[in-house]
């Protein structure tokens, strides 16, 4: 049956000539990026561009997001679209909070999953069962999540010592976190990483920088987290479950005639794109905060939905786009002038992309990024400071950016966001 069901997967992928990157290419990739931070940092002398402190800051900013896109993605491969992501975000926060203030940490993080998993399923409800347009919903999950948080707050935090209408009162205790031996000082062992990080050698440092950043003070819920993007690939791609769900995102009415119920598939990946939420707006409260604040989230739903979009609805990609939008928050908040290198960055990454275009003689996005190679480059020249409010717009920025030069490349799932009944045209 798993070969059967292939087909309404696998043809359109085939069909459109959509081919995803390899781990091989993935390092090198990476590789390519890391070579041009280096140069950046060695030619700008922006040390905090590759130190271990913005990569850490970067690591624990970029956690949210994941979550979040994983929660949009898992949503998206059953053909539902989810934008309510924020307000399932809220939910995790808060639920997160009462569990960590009244029983500690994890019990925390396993009441922010449950309050994002019960958005999920009013979502599936109304959109599944009831049809209800998945925009429409979805804002309205958003609404009902920020105001169910703040009338809980002022009934149950109000009267408790540090907490009120718009906040919780503090936790109980952390969640512990973790060196790794032999490379960052765990269990007494030399800090080698950290030697080589203070010689600012080029690329060697650089290198050293960025995995001290990945293995020194790693939450054991980061772990989690980072663990759960080769899992959703495995999941969706090597499991009978996974198939079925990406199945019915693609060709609902395939699915149905091949005896997939595509009902319960649909609520399956809507139920767990709650539970991811939640577990992001946990994440907030019990690793970055300790406590649940009004606007704790900070639209960090909406831009977990930018890296899914810019992964190409692919856990890999994903990953590299949340990142990419945590590595420009960390470095605002480390060093706010390493934020003007990155100009430079992008103009020498964009150029590489012309020249990659010109190879393959596709002129039109040559031509569009060779004008935006040249605008960052002026910028870098002209300019010492980036205004604050542009850092905090880069993933928005980047997405758009992405959708410009690779709207060919991608594609989301057939059925994403069509309207499906039993029986009936999709």
């Amino acid at each position: 049956m798993s070969t059967t069901l292939e087909a309404p997967v696998a043809e359109p992928l085939r069909r459109q000539g959509i081919r995803s990157l390899g781990g091989r290419q993935w390092l090198l990739v990476s590789l390519a990026v890391l070579v041009l931070l280096s140069l950046v940092r060695a030619t700008t002398g922006a040390t905090d561009l590759t130190s271990d402190g913005t990569i850490e800051a970067a690591l624990s900013l970029s956690v949210p997001l994941l979550l979040a896109g994983l929660g949009g993605l898992f949503a998206e491969r059953v053909g539902v679209v989810n934008i309510g992501l924020e307000g399932m975000m809220i939910l995790g926060t808060w639920f997160g909070a009462y569990g960590g203030w009244q029983w500690g940490p994890w019990r925390g993080v396993l009441f922010g999953i449950l309050g994002g998993a019960l958005g999920g399923l009013l979502h599936a409800i109304v959109t599944v069962t009831f049809g209800v347009d998945h925009i429409i919903s979805g804002v309205s999950i958003n609404l009902l999540g920020a105001g169910l948080a703040r009338y809980l707050s002022g009934v149950i935090f109000t009267g408790h010592s540090g907490g009120g209408a718009t906040q919780s009162p503090p936790g109980k205790g952390a969640i512990s976190t973790f060196d790794v031996p032999l490379l960052s000082g765990g269990w007494g062992s030399p800090d080698v990483l950290g030697s080589l990080e203070k010689h600012h050698w080029f690329l060697v440092s650089d290198v050293a920088g960025v995995l001290r950043g990945l293995t020194a003070g790693v939450s054991w819920l980061t772990l989690i987290a980072i663990a759960l993007v080769p899992a959703t690939y495995l999941f969706f791609w090597r499991t009978k479950l996974g198939l079925r769900m990406r199945s019915v995102g693609e060709s609902p009415l395939a699915a149905e005639s091949l005896g997939v119920p595509v009902y319960a598939m649909k609520y399956i990946g809507v139920i767990i794109s709650g539970a991811l939420a939640g577990l992001a707006g946990a994440f907030l409260v019990i690793v970055g905060a300790n406590y649940y604040q009004e606007g704790q989230t900070g639209g960090r739903g909406f831009i977990g939905l930018a890296a899914m979009i810019f992964g190409n609805w692919r856990p890999g990609g994903l990953a590299a786009g949340a990142a990419l939008f945590g590595y420009a928050d960390g470095l605002q908040l480390r060093q706010k002038s390493a934020v003007h290198g990155l100009l430079l960055f992008v103009a020498l990454l964009v150029a590489l992309m012309a020249v990659r275009a010109l190879v393959r003689r596709q002129r039109v996005q040559a031509a569009v990024c060779i004008v935006v190679a040249v605008a960052f480059a002026l910028w870098f020249s002209l300019s010492s400071v980036v205004p604050p409010g542009i850092v905090g717009f880069t993933p928005h920025i980047t997405t758009l950016l992405v959708l410009a030069l690779a709207s060919q490349r991608l594609r989301p799932p057939a059925a994403d966001g069509v309207p499906y009944r039993k029986g009936g045209a999709g």
